[in-house]
């Protein structure tokens, strides 16, 4: 039981620390201004969310071009953590190879169902909440995705089945990871 409970206490803290760790380093990727000047923007309640783990990891290691390797990184190293910390709490011994295999497969398995969220996200705030500054936050996020979808699939007026497809997708390499674990 209490490994259980340390398990989701574990589970929920690093998601939410990690996921936006990834966020950051997604934000970077297209460009977006998390400044904190902005008062009720995104970044007001990101950066200090992860400036604690992030901003040391950047005396060590630099972005590549528009690439945040220190979020990548930060997101990692959270991961990694809970790996380990559970791991000793089962009694597990200390450090293997597979802590670092397994916390590359969470990390992308939370990088799926965080992109997952936001699509599904989408699609909600494109019914009830058109024209709000979350939405187009949100689109701005997930747009991108969408893109190289919709240029393949045939136009079918006001029915966007990019999504759609977008999550199966995201689904099937959801399946393909948890299988490798």
């Amino acid at each position: 039981m209490l490994i259980q409970i340390a398990n989701l206490l574990l589970q929920v803290t690093v998601s939410i620390v990690a996921g936006a760790c990834l966020l950051r380093c997604y934000f970077q990727w297209l460009a977006f201004n998390l400044g904190t000047g902005q008062g009720n923007s995104i970044g007001a309640y990101l950066l200090p969310l992860t400036n604690w783990i992030v901003l040391p990891l950047r005396r060590v290691t630099r972005s590549i071009g528009r690439f945040d390797v220190a979020s990548l990184l930060a997101a990692y190293l959270l991961v990694l953590a809970k790996i380990v910390v559970l791991s000793l709490i089962v009694g597990i011994s200390p450090f293997t190879v597979s802590w670092l295999i397994f916390a590359l497969i969470d990390l992308l398995d939370l990088t799926l169902s965080g992109l997952i969220g936001l699509v599904l996200a989408s699609v909600i705030l494109s019914w009830v909440g058109a024209g709000s500054q979350i939405q187009y936050l949100v689109s701005l996020l997930v747009e991108p995705l969408l893109t190289p979808i919709r240029r393949v699939l045939p136009n079918l007026g006001a029915i966007d089945l990019s999504p759609l497809v977008l999550l199966l997708g995201l689904q099937i390499l959801q399946i393909v990871l948890n299988n490798l674990k």
